[in-house]
């Protein structure tokens, strides 16, 4: 009895009330399924620039093409390798070159001419200063200064006397005043004391 149907109002049959009232609530499912909403939430539709990103296709392409390129490249260097039957080819004979020679040729060459310039016109260039003048000057400043002097100057450049020195038994000469000191006096020596 208790598996059977009870319906909300009374019925006189509860089978037929049970198919009416299973009718009933199909029908108010499918009417829930179909239902379209009074608000419409589906929001704005996304422009066809953003939808289909075209940039990123571009730069997808540009590296697929970077990356076909090297693998042409890897592909090509491959083939020249098995082609060379395992030879390395180790000489690096690169002629040396500067990207900056002939401005340095063209710098070197203007700095030369403006010195070959300032050269000639130094050489052709008259002295402001009369040497002749200068020497007559300092003849005359060399008499004055021997007729002031007490002693004549021409005394100091004469050759010292030479000194005979023994050193254990040999004897040197000495051009110079001083006396070399080895413990021995000569006998000129002990006379002077």
């Amino acid at each position: 009895m208790h598996k059977s149907y009870q319906p909300l109002k009374p019925a006189a049959n509860r089978f037929l009330t049970q198919r009416w009232d299973q009718a009933s609530y199909e029908d108010h499912r499918d009417k829930v399924r179909k239902a379209k909403p009074v608000i419409d939430t589906k929001g704005i539709e996304t422009p066809a620039h953003i939808q289909n990103n075209l940039k990123k296709v571009q730069l997808q392409k540009e590296r697929m093409s970077i990356i076909e390129r090297d693998n042409h490249l890897l592909a090509s260097k491959l083939s020249a390798i098995t082609r060379s039957n395992g030879l390395v080819d180790h000489r690096n004979h690169y002629p040396q070159y500067s990207l900056n020679a002939q401005k340095r040729k063209e710098k070197l060459l203007q700095v030369t001419h403006e010195n070959q310039d300032i050269y000639q016109r130094i050489l052709t260039q008259r002295s402001d200063y009369r040497r002749e003048l200068w020497e007559d000057d300092w003849e005359k400043v060399k008499r004055r200064r021997d007729d002031i002097a007490r002693y004549p100057r021409g005394e100091t450049n004469r050759q010292k006397p030479i000194k005979v020195v023994k050193f254990s038994g040999r004897s040197q000469r000495s051009s110079s005043g001083v006396e070399e000191d080895s413990g021995e006096t000569t006998e000129e020596e002990e006379e002077e004391h």
